[in-house]
């Protein structure tokens, strides 16, 4: 996993601080502020810096030599506490992912790449245009489905999002695909009017299927920082979110928006998008992540 230089830059200077032979209590204090920096959130950033030292202080694993090795193995157990983007088999039921997010993420061209995954594996899938406000939603979503070959259900441009996302789920099932994607129109977290109508979207699709057969995606804009997290939380609580994809990591993001959402909210990250090219979706590694956080650190001396 290739991750922008300058996201690198941040976890090289926290190496660099932790890879001495010895570590004063200020240079803990210093690590919590390159974390913050990192956009990883205070109290995350404290934890995990008081993981590291406590494991560090008590020689817990007799692997490791240096500060920098604790605090890579505390980032690495919480992004572990993850799971693996939801798997299908062809011929069992259909599974319905609502993809929402705030206006300019990415959703579009995410729900294209998504799809594209799941086709990658085998299964059969349907678009739902479920972004009625944008007046060239629609035809972004169909554009961009004729190229990887799936269909698109859509009606006039403001129709009920919820009525095309019923009309969407019934033809997915009489059609016998085995995943459906909704898309939704971008919404300010803070909109509660918008949120609200997020709910009721849902509780049509749940209408016509089980809620077990529904996962819902939240997209991010990773370059968004700590404003990431405050989107995770309105959504989740709002729908109840099952899944993160985060996009454009492949920018200025500093890669520490990952560990809050997972540390904070407990919803996974799924997907990491990684440039504009149908193909650039990354399921989620932790490990891999981890190590591509740090890989620039191992050939400097000290």
């Amino acid at each position: 996993m290739s991750l922008n230089p300058t996201r690198n830059t941040w976890f090289k200077n926290i190496s660099r601080l932790l890879r001495k032979e010895r570590i004063s209590p200020d240079s803990w204090d210093e690590a919590i502020e390159l974390l913050v920096a990192s956009d990883i959130s205070y109290s995350t950033a404290s934890n995990l810096v008081e993981e590291a030292q406590e494991a560090y202080e008590k020689k817990a694993d007799t692997n490791f030599i240096t500060a920098s090795d604790y605090l890579k193995k505390a980032i690495f157990q919480h992004l572990n506490n993850s799971k693996s983007p939801i798997k299908t088999q062809k011929h069992k039921d259909l599974l319905v992912i609502l993809v929402v997010g705030v206006n300019g993420v990415g959703k579009t061209t995410t729900i294209a790449k998504l799809a594209k995954t799941y086709m990658n594996d085998g299964n059969s899938v349907l678009l739902g245009a479920g972004d009625t406000f944008r007046a060239a939603a629609t035809e972004q979503l169909k554009i961009l489905a004729d190229k990887i070959g799936c269909e698109v259900i859509s009606q006039q441009p403001g129709a009920d999002p919820a009525a095309v996302a019923y009309d969407s789920v019934k033809a997915a099932k009489a059609r016998k695909f085995d995943v459906l994607i909704i898309d939704t129109a971008g919404r300010l977290h803070t909109k509660s009017n918008l949120m609200e109508e997020l709910k009721k979207i849902k509780r049509v699709i749940s209408d016509a299927v089980s809620e077990s057969a529904i996962e819902t995606f939240l997209i991010i804009d990773a370059t968004t920082g700590q404003n990431g997290l405050i989107q995770a939380e309105a959504f989740s609580n709002a729908v109840d979110c099952d899944g993160i994809i985060l996009t454009k990591l492949d920018g200025t993001a500093k890669g520490g928006i990952v560990i809050s959402i997972i540390d904070k909210i407990h919803v996974p990250v799924l997907y990491i998008g990684t440039g504009e090219s149908i193909d650039d979706l990354s399921e989620f590694d932790a490990n891999e992540f981890t190590e591509a956080l740090f890989e620039s650190n191992a050939t400097d001396n000290y």
